[in-house]
C-alpha cells in the first residue's frame, strides 16, 4: 500500500459520488428523492468496501484498475458509449422522478436492488478469482487463463455480473425510461466480449482451448 494510491483511490471514489449525484439529483430537482439515495447508498458503500479489501489484500489490482487507460480504438468506443448510457441513464431517471413519468411498484424497486446488492457479491468473487483482471483488454505480464469457479461456467463472469449490476440501476431509480436506454447496454458488452475474445485468442497461451472447454460467453446455455 502506498500513500499516493491511497489518495488516488480516495479522489477517484469522492469523484465518482458527486459525479452520479449530480447526474440524478439535478435533473431530479430535489435532494428529496429517497429511491436515488437507496441508489447512491447500495452503489457506493459496496464500493468503498471493495476498495479497502483490494488496498489491503491486492493493492496492484487496485492500481490497474485505477489506472485503466482503453488503448484499443474499438474498446474505446464501446467505453465511451456505456458512458454516454450512464450519463443519459442517470440523467432521465432525474427527470421522471421530478415529472412523474413513471409509477413503478415498490415491489420491482426493492427486487431490483436485492439483485444488485447479489450481483456486487459476485463481483468481488470475480475479482477474487482473477487477479488479472483489468479494466482494459490487454493481456498483463505472467497471465494465465482461469478456467475454474464462475470462469468455468461462463468466459466473461464479469460481463455477466455488469449486466445485472446496470439493468437494476434505472429500476432502483424507479425509471421505466431510464430502463429503456439502459437496454443498449447488453449489445454494448456483447460485442466488448467478442472483441476482447480476439485479442485474448492471439495473446494469451490456451485461451483457444479455454473458449473450446467453455462454451458460453455470459449467459449459460444461452451465449
Amino acid at each position: 500500500m502506498t500513500l499516493k494510491l491511497l489518495i488516488q483511490a480516495i479522489l477517484k471514489f469522492i469523484l465518482g459520488a458527486v459525479l452520479v449525484g449530480l447526474f440524478v439529483f439535478i435533473p431530479a430537482g430535489t435532494l428529496n428523492f429517497l429511491n436515488g439515495w437507496l441508489f447512491m447508498g447500495i452503489l457506493f458503500v459496496p464500493m468503498f468496501v471493495a476498495g479497502v479489501v483490494m488496498m489491503i489484500k491486492n493493492p496492484s489490482l487496485l492500481k490497474s484498475r485505477l489506472d485503466a487507460k482503453e488503448t484499443k480504438k474499438e474498446q474505446g468506443l464501446f467505453v465511451k458509449l456505456s458512458g454516454i448510457m450512464f450519463l443519459a441513464g442517470f440523467i432521465v431517471a432525474g427527470l421522471d422522478f421530478r415529472f412523474g413519468w413513471s409509477n413503478l411498484p415498490r415491489i420491482v424497486i426493492i427486487v431490483s436492488a436485492v439483485l444488485f446488492l447479489i450481483a456486487y457479491g459476485f463481483y468481488a468473487e470475480v475479482l477474487r478469482e482473477n487477479t488479472y483482471l483489468s479494466r482494459t483488454v490487454e493481456v498483463q505480464e505472467g497471465q494465465k487463463v482461469i478456467d475454474t469457479g464462475l470462469y468455468g461456467i461462463v468466459r466473461h463472469p464479469m460481463y455477466t455480473v455488469t449486466l445485472f449490476l446496470f439493468l437494476t440501476m434505472p429500476l432502483i431509480l424507479g425509471s421505466v425510461y431510464s430502463f429503456i436506454i439502459f437496454l443498449v447496454y447488453p449489445f454494448i458488452i456483447a460485442k466488448r466480449a467478442i472483441h476482447e475474445e480476439k485479442v485474448l485468442a492471439k495473446e494469451l497461451d490456451g485461451y483457444k482451448e479455454y473458449m473450446k472447454k467453455v462454451k458460453y460467453r455470459l449467459i449459460p446455455f444461452i451465449w
